[in-house]
């Protein structure tokens, strides 16, 4: 699996002299269908199985959409012109922003479901549980469904009949944040991030509010699990809702705030349904992994703190040697973690708050990407998107922003107006990308990636530190991956253990012939536990050396 996220409203996005903190009349904003079916063919060249299509459900704006029945939001509880994707205002509806006929935005969003599929791509999108916006109201639930709520108590802090957490008699207050606030809310909600006090501040999701899952977090965490809340009903019906259009998974936003009764209760229900439905689990506390994966059944979890921030500090000088530590902290769980280098959350690598340039995490790519688990890129990650544009909300951070209406500048140049003319790119972009398109390549057209064993070579080699070396196998197949975190070409001697020929079948004292899937150049050398192997190796890459390099043609990667 290897997942295309997608910012979905900044895809089409072409306005090249967008105005920071722009509306959307000044800015633009892309839509669903600047998915073409050209569009999804150049995703799925480089190299992707699916797409997750980031900001699909209707979220806080202050864009106003009272013309087709959509009231505007308070300014004031809305984080920049578009508003964030994670402050969901209806479950049961397509964000009008992102259709070209408002009107018809569900039927536009099963329409891309339909063309992605035909594409020979899967989709994904966004499942938000955790939080919704201040101002959350359904103006599309089916018939029958309460909202969210609709009935509550307000008069208690907490209720596991409740949807919301409430602070009786106290209003809240946004003066942290802002003077002159015109919103008014009384009582006061909990914050989404766990905030439960009547004053959030700046740094709060102060746009959100906390849903009650049963757990009485004032008084000591203590769960009220049975009866059955009202909110994982509610919930349970939205997944139900989406997984009936189409779509191939979720990511579930903040999975680790929901507690994991609520997931080991509601997958099964959804998978008796549709089987093949994946789920995505946003963890960052290593001790929820198995939890959430054994009791909550997910499919899979991000790998942030662990692979994503060690793989950054061996980009920035780090010993290579810590990576093995790392995935071995999984190794039980290993297939079930998400590697990723960018997502919506992080900086940009090519931005000056990061690397400076993409090309520095090339060796990370070949390590995260090569490993035996499912990859995720960001949009624009490929082309070396820099995310140093001053948006509006965001600011220059190095991220490219989700709140604000804005043209990508690399993606702009890639989709030349949906044409994808190459020459449009910038040289490094096209490089970079092609790059990408070989390296991902790998892990559906070879076997021994797509479904082999891993072997870490980095026990016999503790010399290196700026190479992190492992093999790729299945049967006699195989392929020896070494990247190169240097900025110089280096010439490393490579020893191989005897357990490796152990593991891998592989005859000791063999002369192999091995061709650099990278590049195509062929080396012949001999494997033996008593003689390394010596490789040169290009700054900031590595190789990639196949035994059998299968059906490839390298004219044809160009």
């Amino acid at each position: 699996m290897t997942i295309y996220q997608v910012f979905t409203r900044l895809f089409g996005a072409d306005r090249q002299d967008c105005v920071p903190g722009g509306t959307k009349a000044q800015n633009g904003c892309g839509t669903m269908q600047d998915f073409t079916a050209k569009a999804l063919d150049e995703i799925r060249g480089l190299g992707c199985t699916h797409i997750w299509y980031t900001g699909i459900i209707e979220h806080a704006s202050k864009t106003d959409y009272s013309a087709i029945g959509i009231p505007p939001d308070n300014p004031d509880v809305v984080k920049g012109q578009a508003g964030s994707p994670y402050a969901i205002r209806d479950y049961y509806d397509v964000d009008p922003d992102i259709a070209r006929n408002p009107e018809q935005r569900m039927h536009e969003f099963e329409l891309l479901v339909r063309r992605t599929h035909r594409a020979g791509l899967k989709v994904i999108i966004d499942f938000v549980p955790n939080h919704v916006a201040r101002q959350y109201r359904s103006d599309a639930k089916p018939a029958g469904v309460k909202d969210l709520g609709e009935g509550d108590d307000v008069s208690q802090t907490f209720s596991s009949d409740n949807n919301f957490y409430y602070l009786p008699g106290e209003q809240l207050h946004l003066d942290n944040i802002m003077s002159g606030s015109t919103y008014h809310e009384k009582p006061a909600k909990a914050t989404g991030n766990d905030n439960f006090s009547a004053w959030p501040g700046p740094g709060d999701w102060y746009e959100t509010v906390k849903l009650n899952y049963g757990i009485d977090y004032l008084s000591g965490r203590q769960t009220h699990f049975s009866p059955t809340p009202d909110t994982w009903h509610k919930m349970l019906d939205i997944l139900l809702f989406w997984a009936a259009k189409g779509i191939d998974g979720f990511r579930c936003d903040m999975a680790e705030m929901v507690p994991v009764e609520f997931w080991q209760w509601a997958l099964p229900q959804v998978k008796a349904s549709y089987p093949e439905v994946i789920f995505i689990a946003e963890v960052y506390n290593p001790n929820l992994y198995r939890d959430y994966i054994h009791r909550g059944h997910f499919d899979y979890l991000y790998d942030k703190v662990g692979l994503y921030d060690t793989l950054l500090n061996v980009c920035r000088g780090q010993s290579t040697q810590t990576i093995t530590a790392c995935w071995q902290s999984v190794d039980d769980i290993n297939g079930r973690m998400l590697n990723f280098l960018e997502n919506h959350d992080e900086q940009r690598l090519a931005s000056d708050h990061l690397l400076g340039d993409a090309r520095k995490a090339l060796p990370a790519l070949l390590v995260s990407s090569l490993m035996p688990r499912p990859f995720m890129l960001y949009f624009g990650q490929e082309l070396g998107e820099r995310g140093m544009d001053a948006e509006g909300f965001s600011g220059m951070d190095g991220r490219t922003t989700i709140f604000d209406y804005w043209s990508v500048p690399s993606i702009r140049r890639w989709r030349s107006g949906g044409r994808f003319i190459p020459g449009q790119m910038q040289p490094a972009e096209q490089a970079l990308r092609d790059c990408y398109r070989r390296i991902l390549a790998l892990r559906t057209e070879q076997a021994v990636f797509a479904s082999g064993g891993f072997f870490d070579l980095m026990y016999a080699n503790g010399h290196l530190h700026r190479q992190y070396a492992f093999i790729r196998h299945k049967g006699k197949e195989f392929a020896l991956v070494v990247s190169n975190f240097s900025g110089q070409e280096e010439t490393v001697s490579l020893n191989l253990p005897e357990h490796f020929f152990a593991f891998t079948g592989i005859k000791e004292k063999k002369k192999l012939s091995l061709t650099n899937a990278l590049d195509g150049r062929k080396i012949t050398t001999t494997f033996c536990s008593a003689d390394p192997v010596t490789l040169t190796l290009p700054a900031h890459l590595g190789a990639v050396l196949f035994s059998r390099l299968g059906d490839w043609s390298f004219s044809r990667l160009g």
